[in-house]
């Protein structure tokens, strides 16, 4: 049986392109990958990513304007504030065909 995943269809080209753009960097995918299943910090995402934490936090950013990962804070017992990263997304499909772009989004729940 198969299962039908939540999907999104993209139609405004500039967000399309967008998208493209940052899922062509290498950065931006191995932390999709990394948050897919579970929210994780900058600092888990660095030590499994091998990625410097300085570009972690500039590609989640990244990765947060185009309302591809999603942001929850908590508070440690200490007082310490501490954010935690998961990807919106659990795929992406995308094609082109005489000269138009679709781009679908499969959404991870």
């Amino acid at each position: 049986m198969q299962v039908l995943q939540p999907a999104l269809k993209i139609q405004e080209i500039e967000r399309k392109d967008g998208l493209l753009e940052v899922l062509s960097d290498k950065y931006c995918r191995s932390i999709l990958e990394s948050t897919i299943h579970k929210p994780k910090s900058a600092i888990e995402i660095t030590a499994e990513t091998g990625i410097p934490i300085s570009t972690v936090y500039r590609r989640i950013q990244t990765l947060h304007d185009n309302k591809l990962l999603s942001t929850s804070g908590n508070i440690s017992v200490e007082g310490k504030k501490f954010f935690l990263y998961k990807s919106k997304i659990r795929g992406i499909q995308s094609t082109f065909n005489d000269g138009q772009i679709e781009v679908e989004l499969i959404l991870n729940n």
